[in-house]
Order: structure tokens, then C-alpha cells, then sequence
């Protein structure tokens, strides 16, 4: 049986001449009402009709011949307070990560310089603290870092712990596109990864970053321990949020000696395939950023999960603690697949919450999906 017809009439048709989005997808409405029980319907259901359905829906909402591509900075490593079981940052652990000071600006714009050479569009700065409090210079230091990043015409994120709605605020100003903060995993089991830090203390900082006008970077991490009813409270958990999260890292744990999960094993793949296709479902505007310990897949691996709906990577040297794969062998990678690079502040989303900082001439390029009528 010939299947060429149907694969024309059944695959939207995008346009890849040009480095703008030329069709216009149509956002299906977020909802904000899902209970667990949904959820688990559908992170239950046969995996290959669970995989088909997401790809579906990640056809209606984002051209997927795009995947975006972010590079992440550690600006100041170790010698955290806090407890977090998988964290080689943590000061109450022995590993590997030795702590330092918060980096100054020359290297970590040289950095952003040579990220942007290679294909990235976003580019992600982390420091490993809790929060701000009594870091006042070193504050305004991330600042003009975050106004030199922007200036180079990326998008520019950060993660710094917990943060203050004026912090938050001063961010915005500064020209920060979106603030990562993880919940991790749902809120039952969290407990069980972090005691110095609270699920609402989490859940706070992310009403400050999105209350600012930032866009809200916020998702999880597997292999903690945690079971199926875990991941799908941590989905739950976004979902229901005031607006979903711009984007939905969805890390695989990379066990680090010295730390309270270093004996974990690594995450089946099917898991991890499954948790991307009910997120791309629930959060169907949503970039779904596959994260940490994708090194650890094979390419075969990798394009099921973009096949199921992820379509962010890091890329570049190195994540916070954990390898990354380079730059070369993702552009490789992308080009066996018939994938191309995200253009900075493309997703409508991000570009909405920019407004009038990107100018006419940017926000001519930005698609603009339009929801569809109920």
C-alpha cells in the first residue's frame, strides 16, 4: 500500500526557506482545571497511541521542524545551603563540585558570544544559591550580565534560588526573558528530595516571576525515586497554574557521587517518553525542554522524544554539573533529521511578554497562533 497521499494530506506543510515561521498555528485554549485522574488516562494509555496523539497535538501548536537551542551557564558554582538529594552543589554533601564566586562579566559574555555563534538562541546563567538575600552587588552584577546578554539580540534566562517580587521586578527591567525555577516533582514526594525549601516557597517565587512580566521556566526531574503518580502531580501541579509555564524542562536524574542519590538508577527511557508526551498534551503551548542526562541517549532515543513532543535541548559545553552534548554533533544531529533552530523570541508566547522591547521590525518575524474557537 502506498502511504505517500496520506502522509501529504495528514502533515502540515512549513515552509524552511526562510529563518522566520511563515504558517500560522492555532493554539488549542489552555485549561486549568485538570484533575489527577485525567492525567493518568492519559500517561496510561498504550505508549505508541499516547506518543501519536502528543505528536498531534504538538503539529496544531508548534512547527515541528523547529526545535530551540539553549546554552547554560554555571556563573557561580557550589557551596549551597540548601539539601537538594540530587544536587553536587549542596555544601552539606562531599563531591566533586568545589565552590566559587560569582564570575565576572567578561567571561560570561564571551561565553554568551560564542553560544550565539554556534546556533544558540537562549542563553541560561545559574548560580547556585538560595536566594538573594544579602547579595547585593553581586545582584547588580547579574544585572548588567542579563542587559549585555539581551543586547546581543538573545533570549536570556536565569536561575538564582528564590526570589522577591521587587527582585523579580528589577529583572524584568533589566531585559530577562524567562526565570527557571523547578518544582522538581509533585508535591507529595518533595519532602522526600528537599527539606530546606518549600513546595509554596517554590510555588512563591514563580508567582513573583510571572506577576513581573517574565516568562515562567518551570518542570522537573526524573529518577528521584519518585513513582508514576508523582510525575503526573508534577504535570497536574503547571498545568493548573495561573498560565502554563513558556517552557517545561524535563530533566533525566545524572546520579553525582557524594550525594544522597547517587546509587538511583538511570530513568527507563519509556518513562521519560511518556512523561514528554502527557506534558506536550496538558501544556499544548508549552516548549517542552528535554534537559539534563540527554547525553545519555542515543540519537534513536532522542527523535522519539522530539517525535512525542520536546522541542528545546541545552546544548554547548556543559550544563550546571552534568555533561552536555556539543554543539557539533546536535547540529549534526538535527540535520540527519531534517531539524532546524528556533529564531530568538519565536515562540508567540515569549514574544507576547516581551511587548514593544523588541521592536517592529522582531515582532514582524514572531508567528502569532491564534486559539481555537470551543
Amino acid at each position: 500500500m502506498n502511504f505517500s497521499g496520506f502522509l501529504r494530506l495528514s502533515t502540515p506543510r512549513f515552509s524552511r526557506s526562510l529563518a522566520t515561521v511563515t504558517h500560522t498555528p492555532r493554539l488549542a485554549p489552555q485549561r486549568h482545571d485538570w484533575t489527577r485522574l485525567e492525567i493518568q488516562k492519559i500517561y496510561d494509555s498504550p505508549l505508541l497511541d499516547l506518543v501519536f496523539r502528543a505528536s498531534s497535538i504538538h503539529r496544531q501548536n508548534h512547527d515541528p521542524s523547529k526545535i530551540q537551542l539553549c546554552t547554560l551557564m554555571n556563573i557561580k558554582t557550589g557551596g549551597c545551603s540548601e539539601d537538594c538529594s540530587y544536587c553536587s552543589q549542596s555544601s552539606r554533601y562531599s563531591t566533586p563540585t568545589k565552590a566559587s564566586r560569582l564570575l565576572d562579566i567578561a567571561p560570561v559574555i564571551e561565553a554568551a558570544r560564542k553560544a550565539k555563534e554556534n546556533g544558540s538562541t537562549r542563553f541560561c546563567m545559574g548560580a547556585a544559591w538560595r536566594d538573594l538575600a544579602g547579595r547585593k552587588r553581586g545582584f547588580e552584577r547579574i544585572l548588567q550580565m542579563v542587559r549585555e546578554v539581551r543586547g546581543m539580540g538573545m533570549e536570556v534566562c536565569t536561575t538564582l534560588g528564590m526570589l522577591s517580587p521587587e527582585q523579580a521586578k528589577q529583572l524584568k527591567e533589566a531585559g530577562l526573558t524567562a526565570y527557571n525555577h523547578n518544582l522538581d516533582t509533585s508535591r507529595e514526594f518533595y519532602p522526600q528530595v528537599i527539606t530546606t525549601r518549600s513546595y509554596d516557597e517554590r510555588l512563591g517565587t514563580i508567582s513573583a516571576v510571572r506577576d513581573a512580566g517574565i516568562s515562567v521556566c518551570s518542570g522537573g526531574i526524573l529518577g528521584l525515586g519518585e513513582s508514576d503518580a508523582d510525575r503526573i502531580g508534577l504535570i497536574q501541579e503547571v498545568a493548573n497554574m495561573p498560565e502554563h509555564p513558556e517552557s517545561f524542562p524535563v530533566n533525566a536524574l545524572v546520579p553525582i557521587p557524594g550525594t544522597p542519590l547517587e546509587g538511583n538508577e538511570r530513568v527507563a527511557h519509556h518513562t521519560l517518553l511518556r512523561t514528554i508526551a502527557t506534558a506536550r498534551i496538558v501544556l499544548p503551548g508549552t516548549i517542552i525542554r528535554l534537559a539534563a542526562g540527554r547525553n545519555t541517549l542515543s540519537e534513536s532515543e532522542q527523535a522519539m522524544c522530539f517525535m512525542a513532543g520536546a522541542n528545546a535541548v541545552f546544548t554547548g559545553e556543559q550544563m550546571l554539573t552534568t555533561p552536555c552534548s556539543p554543539w557539533d554533533e546536535d547540529k549534526a544531529m538535527m540535520g540527519r533529521w531534517g531539524l532546524e533552530g528556533m529564531q530568538s523570541f519565536e515562540q508567540a508566547s515569549v514574544a507576547r511578554k516581551e511587548g514593544a522591547a523588541l521592536g517592529p521590525q522582531t515582532a514582524r518575524t514572531v508567528s502569532k497562533p491564534q486559539a481555537e474557537s470551543s
